[in-house]
């Protein structure tokens, strides 16, 4: 039996990196997308958001049965505990992706106003702690998810900063107009903030599943 349930933990990492693979190419397309406003990638973000949607299902299907079946203790019910909830993680990172998707193909169809938003920057912050939740899931490297927890601060202050800039250009535009793209563009922000939240949340699972230590909401 335990040959079988090394086996079928073998297959549940293999299932929830491979999740973890097409997150990360959906994150990549964002970028294409938020960068040329380009409404072909943000219409194949939404056409295959389903394929996300299956395998999350497949994961946690496969985990709950590994609970059932071999009543798992220390170590390897951390790792299906955590599984569970990063599947969910990574699920909510694709309906994120959607979200930005549906946002760019309302701008893409908007008036242009003289105002733009540089967010490059937030982009890449977000895609590389993505990338650093997922490697020290691969490696269980610990210090690489403390990394992801402290990076977090630095799309959440780039966040602010689209607030108050978008707020600035509110209130210059004149009688209003262009309004619903500046709320737009601040939407899009949002929900890449949220794409960094969580990859944040992602590597707090890693670290309970290393160290057995519950460290959300600041409980470091």
């Amino acid at each position: 039996m335990n040959g079988h349930f090394r086996k079928e933990l073998d297959h549940i990492k293999q299932m929830i990196l491979t999740l973890g693979t097409f997150v990360e190419e959906r994150v990549q397309m964002v970028d294409q997308a938020i960068e040329s406003m380009d409404r072909d990638v943000a219409r194949r973000i939404m056409e295959k958001d389903y394929e996300i949607d299956q395998m999350e299902i497949d994961v946690e299907e496969e985990c709950l049965k590994a609970l059932a079946l071999y009543q798992p203790v220390a170590v390897d019910l951390r790792f299906l505990v955590a599984t569970i909830k990063i599947n969910n993680d990574l699920e909510r990172i694709g309906d994120e992706a959607v979200n930005v998707a549906e946002r760019v193909l309302v701008l893409a169809k908007e008036a242009q106003i003289p105002y733009t938003f540089d967010y490059s920057d937030m982009v890449e912050k977000a895609k590389n702690m993505l990338k650093k939740s997922l490697d020290s899931l691969v490696n269980t490297d610990l210090d690489l998810a403390f990394e992801v927890l402290t990076l977090d601060d630095e799309v959440d202050r780039i966040n602010r900063e689209a607030y108050v800039a978008i707020k600035k250009a509110m209130k210059q535009l004149p009688e209003g107009r262009g309004m619903g793209r500046l709320i737009n563009m601040l939407l899009i922000a949002r929900h890449l903030e949220r794409i960094a939240d969580h990859a944040t949340n992602i590597a707090e699972e890693v670290i309970y599943m290393i160290e057995g230590d519950i460290v959300r909401h600041g409980n470091l």
